[in-house]
Formats: C-alpha cells, structure tokens, sequence
C-alpha cells in the first residue's frame, strides 16, 4: 500500500478500508489479470468495495502507487520485492499461506486473522490424450529441476517457494484446479470479471 497510508498491520488496513471504501482506489496490472483478482479476492473477504484501477502492467500501477495515487495493490512478491526493501511502498501482508525467505518478518494474511490465499501458481498443461508415460516422463523431469540446488536456491531468492514433491503429481494436479476454480470462481463474478 501506499507509505502515507494510515495502517501499519492488516487490521488496521481492514479497519480504515471499511471506513474509507468509497473514496479509497486499488490497482492493478490490468482488468483479469492475477493482480486485480488477488485485490477482488482480499476485497471480498473483507467486505469492502473499493474502485478498481486497471494499468497496462504491474510496473505502471506501482509507479502510481509510489507516488500515491492509488492506495493499494495485490502485487506478486518478485515484483514488489525492490519497492518494498526500498521503502517505497509499505507491504503489511502476504496473501499466501506462508511467509517468504526474502521477507522473513512480514507476517501472511493468516497470522493476522484473515483466512486468505491469494498465492499464485505454475503447472505444465498438456494436450487432452498425450500418452501417460509422456506427462510422466515431463513430470520427473520438472520435480528433477525444482530440486536442483541452484534452481531452488534461485527460486527462493526472488522469493518464490517451490511446492513440495506430493503437490507436484498430474493426480493432484486434477484436483487442486477445480478446488482453485471454485475457491475464484464467486468473487470474480461478484465483481463482473469476464475473459472478455
């Protein structure tokens, strides 16, 4: 959020969101984008309403940000990371079920009483009917990296934390995209976002 806003943990956020709703904008990369939905997600679970004000990418809305013209957004750690050892915006949360290595003391939205996961996810998607041993074969491969001392070191130094083994299967995979889909699916049509 922006550094003058008046709130130092997310109650506090919470408190002065729910007091200034109506006057108050956040922003992100663009209409749909994961940003904006990370915003509509925590915006709903804290009953607020709040304008919403779409940039032609993360970079914009946080040079506006920076300079407080919108009062907040939902921006992925790699890319708020900089900002926030800079001091140039106030991070209060993270939308994720755990904390970051790259910012150890800043507390999950859980800690602070809000039951919220907003962490964003990458997975391999093949074509319906690729043969079984093929999406084997990539999967292996895949886990092999993300084991890789140098990749996870990487990973974990811009702060993304690669999923444990068992979270790495086609099988969960299957389940954990339809559980996604509906974790999403009523506040993004509460808030009348289309892929259009």
């Amino acid at each position: 959020m922006r550094n003058d806003l008046p709130a130092r943990t997310l109650p506090d956020f919470v408190a002065y969101a729910r007091a200034n709703q109506g006057k108050m904008q956040f922003g992100s990369a663009g209409a749909g984008s994961a940003t904006h939905v990370a915003c509509v997600l925590l915006n709903s679970a804290i009953g607020v309403s709040v304008m919403h004000v779409p940039y032609r990418g993360s970079a914009l809305a946080m040079q506006d940000l920076i300079a407080g013209r919108i009062d907040y957004m939902c921006d992925a750690i790699q890319t708020a990371l900089p900002q926030i050892q800079a001091h140039a915006v106030k991070a209060i949360a993270l939308l994720s079920p755990n904390r970051t290595v790259v910012l150890p003391d800043l507390p999950t939205a859980s800690e602070q009483g809000l039951s919220i996961d907003c962490d964003s996810w990458a997975a391999f998607f093949l074509p319906k009917g690729t043969p079984g041993p093929i999406i084997r074969r990539l999967n292996e491969a895949m886990s092999l990296a993300l084991d890789t001392p140098a990749v996870r070191d990487r990973l974990e130094a811009i702060g993304v934390t690669p999923v444990p083994p068992e979270r790495r299967t086609p099988e969960y995979l299957a389940k954990y995209v339809p559980a996604e889909i509906e974790k999403w699916a009523a506040p993004i049509k509460a808030a009348g976002i289309s892929a259009d």
